[in-house]
């Protein structure tokens, strides 16, 4: 099932970067720090990002992104990972910052686990044309009333 998923939206990312690569790809890296449920299981997150962007506007761009996102349990409690598949939309508060949302789902990558609600909201500082560095609030809802939240700060670079 794991390498199905993954082969899909490597898939799909393949076919929209072959598209236009110059119009929109981008990537990051981002270390976290789990909040709320999620601290009392985990010492720290990594995420890895993949989006195709399109700009709508001189000020907002809209996309979906995926990647794979991995907290490291703590105490004893495993690691546990998952891949998020969202759409996002970025709007320029200035020359140097602009603010993002985004909502999807999250699949949960540990035996037994499902889909659930995953949304991010955050800002980023343009360190040039190319790449910024971002603050984001990232959280999946669970139907059960638990949520993992994390704070993460990354780098991203378009392509």
């Amino acid at each position: 099932m794991k390498k199905l998923i993954f082969l899909t939206l490597f898939t799909i990312l393949g076919t929209l970067t072959s598209i236009n690569a110059q119009d929109g790809f981008r990537a990051g890296i981002n270390g976290g720090i789990p909040i709320g449920d999620a601290g009392d299981l985990a010492t720290f997150a990594i995420a890895i990002d993949l989006g195709y962007i399109l700009e709508i506007s001189d000020d907002f761009d809209a996309g979906v992104e995926t990647g794979y996102t991995n907290y490291f349990g703590k105490d004893n409690f495993d690691d546990f990972s998952f891949i998020p598949i969202n759409g996002v939309a970025n709007y320029d508060l200035s020359e140097d910052f602009s603010a993002e949302a985004g909502a999807g789902l999250a699949i949960s990558l540990e035996t037994g686990g499902g889909t659930d609600f995953y949304w991010k909201f955050g800002f980023a500082y343009n360190l040039d044309e190319d790449s910024d560095l971002a603050l984001t609030y990232r959280s999946v809802s669970g139907g059960n009333g638990f949520s993992i939240d994390g704070i993460f700060l990354g780098y991203r670079r378009g392509f």
